[in-house]
């Protein structure tokens, strides 16, 4: 079974800043807060839908700064949640929260009631860009906690965002090797998307910032992409989630439905491309050969790799072929 998530979120809870991009309850999707019941509610529902296999799915907090929310309230959630995974139906607890809102208390009482994952909204490991978007922390700080997370066992996930005011690709490039160092066991790649009610919607409409365009935000998220799985970090998220409330309050950006397809489609074809350079003895028709689970990214989303390369002079046939591993190929 793929890794599952029972998502909870806590929108926009405990955060003590309000960064420049963000509007938490637009992005989750979701007003009110929920309740200790609403935790156990959601998690038997799960728990029902899943049978066996909820012994690979984690109970996990999104939305807030979760150790920075009412400690009466925090350990309220964590009080409902915990029974499930000490009696051995989920695997852990999974939170997310803020470099600055992590300490060695925090991690004892999280480490007792079944939090095994920790999530880090970094979202740049530029000072200046920190600064810029309001962030309210530094890089040091990310570093600081990412090592105190790993060093009491948890597993560590780190977030970062693109195309923030005021930073560059080359910026994102380098905040992802820093990241890198770090070690966390997997990330969350979130480009920057303009909303309603932010600081950045509002210089947005000023004429006074623009982010990344889609294409030019698809070529560096999947160059990211290979950035962190070359270093055997897994990206868990590219992109925000759809919901009816984040494309009603969005004014602009490089959101798409199918983000990470658009992504991971132009990687392949960028690999796909680099090899025939490397082998110029291979012109005119050709086959690729590509595991069935690859052949969508391969083809391209609506065939666009296909008419990439066709335009390259090459007359492509994509066959499938078990034997290739995934998002690999051969080329005869």
């Amino acid at each position: 079974m793929k890794h599952a998530n029972v998502a909870i979120f806590v929108p926009h809870n405990g955060c003590p800043h309000q960064c420049s991009f963000c509007n938490q309850r637009t992005i989750t999707g979701q007003m009110t807060q929920p309740l200790p019941q609403d935790v156990r509610n959601a998690v038997q529902i799960a728990k029902n839908s899943l049978h066996s296999d909820t012994k690979n799915a984690e109970i996990a907090f999104f939305g807030g700064s979760f150790t920075a929310i009412e400690p009466g309230y925090m350990v309220s959630l964590l009080e409902a949640a915990a029974p499930f995974v000490k009696d051995g139906t989920f695997a852990g607890i999974r939170i997310s929260t803020r470099p600055d809102c992590i300490d060695e208390d925090v991690l004892k009482l999280l480490k007792g009631y079944g939090v095994t994952a920790i999530e880090l909204g970094a979202q740049s490991m530029d000072d200046r860009v920190l600064q810029l978007n309001k962030r309210g922390h530094t890089a040091e700080q990310v570093a600081a906690a990412s090592e105190l997370i790993r060093s009491h066992g948890f597993t560590l996930g780190l977030q970062m965002m693109t195309g923030l005011y005021g930073d560059t690709v080359q910026g994102s490039k380098l905040t992802a090797r820093k990241l890198s160092a770090l070690h966390p066991q997997n990330m969350r790649i979130y480009p920057t998307i303009i909303m309603r009610g932010t600081e950045l919607g509002e210089k947005y409409l000023r004429g006074e910032y623009q982010t990344l365009n889609l294409e030019e935000t698809v070529q560096l998220c999947a160059e990211l992409l290979d950035f962190f799985e070359e270093q055997g970090i897994r990206v868990i998220r590219l992109g925000l989630h759809s919901s009816p409330e984040l494309e009603w309050d969005m004014l602009a950006g490089p959101w798409h439905p199918a983000f990470r397809e658009l992504c991971e489609s132009a990687r392949m074809l960028r690999n796909i491309t680099g090899y025939l350079k490397q082998n110029p003895q291979l012109q005119g028709s050709i086959m690729i050969k590509v595991n069935p689970k690859t052949v969508s990214k391969a083809a391209g989303q609506k065939k666009c790799n296909l008419t990439a390369l066709a335009q390259m002079g090459y007359c492509v046939k994509i066959v499938q072929d078990a034997d290739v591993l995934e998002n690999c190929f051969t080329i005869e």
